[in-house]
């Protein structure tokens, strides 16, 4: 068996267990991947890419076991590779915006999906030439002893949803890039997406070549893109969080008025520091308007950013002011507030009375608070 076809298929057994063992781990720890569609999302393309895709590229490229079962692995193998890059692509929008779907893009991938199932299984849409031709069935190949020749019409479809894909994955990563709360984070992201494209240029020139090279150099790119997905999700799950949002003031207002706490991320520059100044001035006499009442403002939003309030009964109230809220970042500021009534909830107590003085240097410690729930969203 030749050194480059047993090379392929250690990596493809190597494949399957790391994208089972990358499954397990996310569905272990699926809390810290922000929400059930983000874990849901990522075990299904991982299932698909790593498990499902190798297992047919082993059973219609490398193990010959007649033309029918050969030939209706690789189609099936093609249909799976087009789902998976659509999950994909839904994956690098909550990048850009936390749990949205732009209509217009997916439906064209979907349409374009539709066609080319529909082609698939049509008569000669995909023809196979083995070589020999008396091969023996249950033996494994050299990789080019099976190849596989596209019609025009599947060849067309195919091109247009690969190259629609690879313009959309460009622009997203472009727009995450300038975007990111860190530029190491928009650096990985665009990385990992070069190596995503590569794969697909690959198979766009194994469709007009037809040669075998061209399809094994897909595969290639192919798997080192999952492995880095895989150690991605194992090592840095807040990487599948959304890199575009970004905090900018975390302010903690007594209902009196008072602020016991304030925060300043690094995203606010000079110019707009003495801005937000007064715009903070106005939030901090409207919510102290509504702290102690039933009807209170959840959120306020402008052009440029969100402003989320969470209130306490123990009459506080937390403020975020963010470019974008989302379930995520909500969650963190509940369990933010949790957490500082329970390290604070004397000193709390201690200033129920309006008529009390109140000492913010007791908050003091409220920072460590802050990285402890909003580390993601300091810069890198």
């Amino acid at each position: 068996m030749p050194i480059f076809t047993l090379s392929l298929i250690i990596t493809c057994i190597l494949s399957l267990s790391i994208s089972t063992f990358t499954i397990i781990h996310v569905i272990h720890y699926r809390e810290v991947y922000g929400t059930k569609l983000i874990v849901f999302l990522n075990i299904v393309a991982i299932l698909n890419s790593g498990i499902i895709f190798s297992t047919l590229y082993l059973f219609s490229v490398l193990i010959y076991s007649s033309e029918i079962v050969n030939l209706m692995s690789w189609k099936l193998l093609v249909i799976s590779g087009a789902f998976s890059l659509q999950i994909v692509s839904l994956i690098h929008y909550f990048f850009k915006e936390y749990m949205k779907i732009q209509i217009f893009p997916f439906l064209i991938f979907t349409v374009l999906l539709g066609l080319l199932i529909g082609n698939l299984f049509s008569p000669d849409s995909i023809q196979i030439e083995i070589s020999p031709v008396n091969a023996t069935p249950f033996i494994i190949t050299d990789l080019s002893s099976i190849n596989f020749y596209f019609n025009g019409i599947i060849t067309l479809i195919l091109t247009i949803y690969y190259v629609s894909i690879i313009i959309y994955s460009l622009y997203i990563s472009i727009y995450v890039y300038y975007n990111a709360r860190s530029k190491e984070l928009g650096k990985d992201f665009l990385r990992y997406t070069l190596i995503f494209i590569v794969h697909l240029i690959m198979f766009i020139l194994y469709l007009f070549f037809q040669l075998t090279i061209f399809r094994e150099l897909y595969m290639i790119f192919f798997w080192i893109n999952t492995f880095i997905v895989c150690l991605m999700l194992i090592k840095k799950p807040e990487s599948f969080l959304v890199i575009t949002n970004k905090i900018y003031f975390i302010n903690i207002y007594h209902k009196s008025g008072v602020l016991l706490y304030s925060f300043k991320f690094k995203y606010i520059n000079k110019t707009d520091s003495a801005i937000w100044g007064n715009i903070l001035i106005g939030i901090n006499h409207i919510l102290s308007e509504f702290i102690d009442k039933t009807d209170k403002i959840d959120v306020l939003q402008t052009k440029k950013v969100d402003i989320i309030v969470n209130y306490d009964e123990l009459g506080f109230a937390t403020l975020i002011i963010t470019n974008k809220k989302n379930a995520f970042l909500e969650n963190l500021m509940h369990n933010f507030t949790m957490d500082f009534k329970k390290k604070y909830k004397n000193e709390l107590n201690d200033i129920q009375d309006l008529n009390r003085l109140i000492d913010i240097s007791d908050f003091k410690g409220t920072l460590s608070l802050i990285k402890k729930h909003f580390q993601i969203y300091f810069l890198e």
